[in-house]
């Protein structure tokens, strides 16, 4: 188990190291993502709205080796990406 020491001398707890990769959602083939906008109630006032996009987590072929990515429903039905069998 990996410890360190932090720069005010305190020892940081010890836990395991996670090499944690933050995954956008955003579409893996067109970089398709959220679009920003606003709601519009019957008065007209306006509060901020996501339009996200309609996306699948597939395993799906990436230079040989099959993984798991966010891709959108519009690139799987044109076969942008080929299915990991």
């Amino acid at each position: 188990m990996v410890s360190s020491i932090c720069l005010d001398g305190a020892q940081a707890p010890d836990r395991p190291l996670l090499a944690s990769r933050a995954v956008p959602k955003v579409c893996y083939s067109c970089r398709k993502g959220p679009a920003f906008g606003n709601s519009r109630s019957h008065s007209m006032v306006a509060t901020k709205r996501r339009f996200n996009p309609n996306l699948q987590k597939v395993r799906i072929d990436v230079g040989g080796t099959p993984t798991r990515e966010y891709v959108c429903t519009r690139c799987l039905k044109a076969g942008k990406v080929t299915k990991a069998a």
